[in-house]
């Protein structure tokens, strides 16, 4: 099954990983409030949740941050470039 919803990918990558809400909140350094935000589908409540973000749990779960933004369902990070200027 695809996931497409990034507060679903998101609670979906947490809880894949072993990690609560409270301790992804220390990691991102916000509230636990605020990355339930992140998480929930319901619209009254959802946040978008920042670049910087995504960056953080994109390195921390080791996928890429289109996975996490449901671009695609390839979860494997890309391969760093060794010359930023290539």
């Amino acid at each position: 099954m695809k996931i497409t919803s990034i507060p679903l990918i998101l609670r979906y990558v947490r809880m894949q990983h072993g990690y609560t809400q409270e301790k992804i909140a220390k990691i991102l350094n916000t509230s636990k409030g605020q990355v339930t935000k992140y998480e929930s589908e319901n619209f009254k409540y959802y946040q978008e949740i920042p670049v910087r973000h995504i960056i953080t749990l994109a390195k921390l779960y080791n996928v890429s941050a289109d996975y996490l933004l449901g671009l695609t369902d390839v979860p494997d990070p890309y391969p760093r470039s060794e010359n930023v200027n290539d």
